[in-house]
This record gives C-alpha cells, structure tokens and sequence, in this order.
C-alpha cells in the first residue's frame, strides 16, 4: 500500500532557525586597545618634550657661578583626520516582512555596517602611509610613527617617526627570532619607552610560540593520576629583560611586521559626534538609506614609546 509522505503532501512548514550565525571575526585589538580622544580640527597637533641627555660630569667649584642651559624646545607634530564611511539602503517591504533571526532588517544592517567600519578602520592603521591633506584626507598610519626598529641588514626600514613619510620596507626579509623582539624593546627602553603590548599576526603567534628562550614562561600540567600527555602551544605573556608584553593576536595585522605598543602613549582621535555616527539619508523611492561615518585620526603621543620588528618573512 503507498504511504502518504511529506514528498508528494502540501503546507508542511519551512524549518528555519530564528538565529542568525556569524563566523566572520569582529575583533579589533589595535583599534580597541588605543584611547579615544575627542579633537577639534581636521588636523590635529601635539607637542613633544624631550630631557637634555643626561651626562656624567655634573659638578662645579664651590662658589662656582651658574652655567644657563635653556631645555629643549618642544616638537610640534600632527596628523590628519580621515573620513570613513559604509552606507546602506534598505526596502520597507523588506523592514516590516516577518523575517528569520532579526525583527528590523534596518537595525541590523546598522550593526553590521558599524561592525565593518571598524574593521576597517583597524585594518587601515597597519598600512604604510603617510599624513596627507590632499582630498581624500588620509592620516599617517602607525608604521610611520615609529622610529625604533629592528630590520634585516639592507633595510631602510625606520620612517621618520612624526607621520609625513612612509617606512621604506625594501629589503631582503627574515625569519622572526627573540632577539629581534629584545632589539626593538631595547631601543624603546633606551627612549624612555615602555611597551606593554606585544602585537602580531596569527602566522607570526605560531611562530613566536615555537621559539625558545629562558624568557618565555612555559605551560606546565600538574595531574594527579596518569594521563595522556597534553601539548600547549601557546604564549601569551613575553617576560622581556624591560617589562612584561601582553602577547596580543590580530589578524589583520602583517605578517611583516610585528609592534611592540605602549599603550599610555597610543590614541584614536575623532571630531566630535564623528564616530560611528549614524546619518539618515532621504529615502530614495521606497527605502530607507543611511550612512556610518567616522572622521579619525592616529594620535601617537610619544612615538619613540613604541618600536617594531619589520622586514619579517612570516617564518
């Protein structure tokens, strides 16, 4: 006899989850562990102070008369706000339709959009490029702030370390190694730096997990019966002769490149209102338009805090 199946019968109802998934990474660790400043202008200005270097031979006759030294003056550096912006035009048919895992599609397309541009925004700061006021506005990205480097031997490598000049990167790369990463924390240190975040791409974490050295704290299991051997392949803390690095992964970040931060000295700049802001557009016949703007900067407030290991070969 044939049996009546959901095959050949009608109106059985769709199966469909009511959450939406997402495995496209949202991380931002550049972005997220850098202050926010709220600036005023276009382009944004700070001002340096350096000490006169200290010197062994401080001392006089007695009675001596004083010798009058001026200090430093101070260095007066900038940087340019970009504009970045994701738009997005919505149906209203598509706003009030019963939908699967969203009630307004409009409001989750303003996350997603949000969700993006820092994304961008992130990824952009690890570009080679420098400060410029030619249309469209670009800010000096964190490569060219920094002036403490380690890098293969035919390398140019250090920019000018104040954000007008891009980092000259030709050369012969090479395969990362801890003295590289002691090098850079030593020229830092040397500047009066302090790094604490040590930053990465996800090729290069293997990498420097896979190194070994007295520095680096290894992962140690206590078990109290016998087990199978578990292997932990993971750093997170970089114990430097200098101070600690929080071991951080970004995965936007070069394989070429790796930086050691100090976070104290690091900001985003943004005018005021101009982060993330949500523009509603006229709607263009029967939808709804916005646009997320964000008007940014790079704000590095001692860039001789910071340093990089460069030329690197992802090995």
């Amino acid at each position: 006899m044939a049996v009546y199946t959901s095959s050949s019968a009608v109106g059985e109802r769709e199966s469909l989850a009511d959450v939406i998934y997402r495995i496209d990474p949202d991380e931002t660790p550049l972005f997220s562990n850098a202050k926010k400043e709220t600036t005023k202008a276009i382009y944004h200005e700070w001002q340096i102070q350096e000490l006169a270097a200290a010197v062994d031979t401080n001392y006089v006759n007695e009675g001596a008369d004083f010798s009058y030294v001026n200090p430093t003056a101070t260095t007066r550096v900038g940087n340019y706000h970009q504009i970045s912006v994701q738009a997005a035009s919505v149906s209203n048919t598509l706003d009030v339709v019963d939908k699967a895992g969203r009630d307004k599609e409009t409001a989750m397309t303003k996350v997603l959009k949000g969700l993006e541009q820092r994304r961008d925004i992130n990824k952009s700061l690890y570009k080679n490029e420098a400060s410029s006021s030619s249309d469209p506005r670009k800010a000096g990205k964190l490569i060219t702030w920094i002036s403490n480097v380690d890098a293969p031997g035919d390398m140019a490598a250090a920019a000018n370390g104040n954000g007008t000049a891009a980092a000259d990167l030709t050369g012969t790369a090479a395969a990362l190694t801890l003295a590289k990463i002691d090098a850079a924390m030593l020229a830092a240190y040397s500047d009066g730096g302090s790094p604490n975040m040590l930053l990465m791409s996800p090729t290069n974490k293997q990498n420097f997990s896979g190194l070994s050295s007295g520095s680096v704290a290894t992962n140690q299991l206590h078990m109290t019966a016998p087990k199978e051997a578990a292997i932990i392949g993971s750093v997170s803390l970089y114990l430097s002769d200098f101070g600690e690095l929080s071991v951080t992964v970004d995965r936007q970040c070069p394989n070429s490149e790796m930086y050691l931060l100090d976070t104290e000295y690091l900001c985003v700049g943004h005018l005021p209102g101009r982060m993330f802001s949500v523009s509603d557009v006229a709607p263009g016949g029967d939808a709804t338009r916005f646009g997320i703007v964000s008007e940014w900067t790079l704000i590095v407030k001692a860039p001789k805090a910071h340093a990089a290991v460069i030329g690197l070969n992802g090995s």
